[in-house]
C-alpha cells in the first residue's frame, strides 16, 4: 500500500515550511502595523503555532490539532483588529517567506492561492 505524497511533502517538508514562517516572522517583527497584533514579547510561540498549522493544513502531521484543537481562525483572531491594511502588511510578508522557499511556479501560485484568501477571511473591522 501506498500513501500518496501531500503538498506538503511535495514542497520539501517541516524545513520549506519552517524556512517560510521564519521569514514571515523576520517581517513581522519589525512592522508597526502587525506587531502590536502580538501581544507575546516573544513572536516564537505565535511563529510555531503559524507553522505547525501550516503543516497540518498541507497534509503534514497533525500536531496543531493534536495540541490546540480545531483551528477555528476566525475565532481565534477575533480578538484582533485586523483590518485591510493589516492584511495586505501579512501578504507582504508571506510573499517574503514564499520568494525565499524553493517552490516551483505552480507551487508558489497554489501557496499564494491559499494565503490570499485566508488573509481576506481574517478581515474583521474595515477601519
Amino acid at each position: 500500500m501506498t500513501q500518496e505524497a501531500t503538498f506538503y511533502d511535495e514542497i520539501g517538508g517541516f524545513e520549506t515550511m519552517r524556512r517560510i514562517v521564519h521569514r514571515f516572522y523576520e517581517g513581522v517583527a519589525t512592522d508597526e502595523v502587525l506587531r502590536p497584533l502580538y501581544p507575546e514579547d516573544d513572536l516564537g510561540p505565535a511563529e510555531e503555532r503559524f507553522l505547525l498549522f501550516l503543516v497540518q493544513y498541507w497534509g503534514g502531521p497533525t500536531t496543531y490539532s493534536d495540541t490546540r484543537g480545531h483551528p477555528r481562525l476566525r475565532m481565534r483572531h477575533a480578538p484582533f483588529r485586523v483590518n485591510p491594511e493589516a492584511k495586505e502588511r501579512w501578504l507582504v510578508h508571506f510573499r517574503a517567506g514564499l520568494d525565499d522557499a524553493d517552490l516551483t511556479p505552480e507551487q508558489d501560485a497554489r501557496f499564494w492561492d491559499y494565503v490570499t484568501h485566508a488573509a481576506q477571511f481574517m478581515v474583521n473591522t474595515l477601519d
